[in-house]
């Protein structure tokens, strides 16, 4: 993979300075969202090279595995059931996806999409009791998928995490695992989709390091014509308010909109870092007519689903403005986004895994970690953006859906 820039949360910190009173990087109409100034930093140059930003100084790389998993405290496991000679129609092609936090994590979501399908949403309000979760599900299926959660709790219970309810006997415990669902039924046979057994197994093999594209919740993905998938990011903090801490993003790409700028077939979401640092040039004529041939996305239901952690202490509240914040960078890698065809949900976890030492004094009137949860929700919106590109680069052929570096050639093939 190319060298990240080492600038890259101040250049969107920029951008989105410039942006607040010129348009929107995430607008839905191509034709009118402008290019940002000569002033706005670039991908890939140094922080010598880069104008000071209003708002403080903010250095920042990717995390050793560029995933979710580089933040403390969370693993990654799918499963999934996909035959090779699978179509729209017949043979499997499902699976899900379980995002497992060890001794729990602080939690939140928000919903942004028309249609979502969603379970233990409701127990995430910050104003509720329950403030912590043991994993999070993604995955395929549709509502039947939800059924996968259960699993993920058996898993749980025989493995003593979950809320405990009697003193007097540890293994009395109530898992707590939120889920969301993409709709993938028409890709591969309708009755064939996500049981119990996929959340149990996806949550036994979670690890640190786990596989990116056509897998798990991804397996079934497509991202508006194209095929889509699981991706990820991080960002690793190296000074300002937020120095120390990581933010990682996973994401399930399966939007109703487009991944990709028609005029250049270059993704949306590599707006913000260059398509330099993906690897990435314009395409071909010849390309870009193919491309732009396929017939539009035709399933009514849809949705792009994920996960935000970071190694931070935060509250509820604060969770909840990690989760809302994320769905900037969706906003930026797909468009439209949040449609009534979609069922858009974010979920954000804080591990506390990283001590947070701030002396920068603040009127009393704000929260203590209030500079620390502005570094952290921008560059939130940086990986789910990220993670949604990289969803779309890993993507792998599914029952005759094309991918991204089918139409595009090998060149688009990320490097890591």
């Amino acid at each position: 993979m190319p060298t990240p820039p080492t600038n890259s949360i101040r250049t969107i910190r920029a951008h989105r300075i410039w942006t607040s009173t010129t348009g929107s990087p995430g607008c839905r109409i191509p034709c009118c969202t402008p290019s940002p100034p000569d002033s706005v930093p670039r991908a890939g140059h140094s922080a010598a090279e880069t104008r000071p930003v209003p708002g403080g100084h903010v250095s920042s790389t990717v995390g050793p595995r560029n995933a979710i998993t580089d933040v403390a405290g969370v693993l990654v496991g799918h499963h999934q059931e996909l035959d090779a000679d699978a179509t729209l129609g017949s043979g499997a092609a499902t699976g899900c996806t379980v995002v497992r936090v060890p001794g729990g994590a602080t939690a939140a979501v928000d919903v942004r999409g028309g249609g979502p399908g969603t379970r233990e949403t409701d127990l995430l309000d910050p104003g509720h009791t329950v403030r912590q979760v043991n994993a999070v599900l993604l995955t395929g299926g549709s509502a039947y998928g939800l059924a996968a959660a259960d699993g993920v709790m058996r898993w749980l219970e025989e493995h003593g995490e979950g809320i405990p309810m009697d003193p007097s006997d540890p293994s009395r415990v109530v898992p707590i695992v939120p889920g969301a669902v993409i709709f993938d039924l028409p890709v591969g046979a309708w009755d064939i989709r996500p049981t119990a057994e996929f959340g149990y197994r996806a949550a036994h093999v979670a690890a640190p390091t786990f596989e990116r594209g056509s897998v798990g919740a991804g397996v079934g993905a497509r991202a508006g014509a194209v095929k889509g998938g699981i991706g990820t990011a991080s960002v690793y903090f190296t000074d300002g308010p937020a120095a120390g801490h990581t933010v990682g993003a996973l994401v399930v790409a399966n939007p109703v909109g487009s991944v990709f700028d028609p005029r250049t077939g270059l993704p949306w979401g590599a707006g913000t870092d260059g398509p330099e640092w993906f690897g990435l040039a314009p395409a071909s004529a010849e390309q870009l007519s193919r491309a732009n041939a396929l017939p539009v996305k035709g399933t009514v239901l849809n949705t792009t689903i994920g996960v935000v952690a970071t190694d931070a202490a935060l509250d509820p509240a604060a969770c909840r403005r990690l989760a809302v914040t994320a769905h900037d960078g969706l906003a930026r890698a797909v468009r439209p986004a949040h449609s009534p065809l979609d069922g858009d949900t974010l979920f954000a976890l804080a591990t506390g895994t990283v001590a947070t030492d701030s002396n920068i004094p603040l009127p009393p009137a704000f929260p203590a970690d209030l500079l620390l949860l502005d570094e952290l929700c921008t560059a939130a919106a940086v990986c789910v953006e990220r993670a949604i590109v990289d969803a779309v680069l890993h993507a792998g052929p599914v029952a005759g859906i094309p991918t991204y570096r089918e139409l595009f050639g090998p060149g688009s093939a990320p490097q890591r």
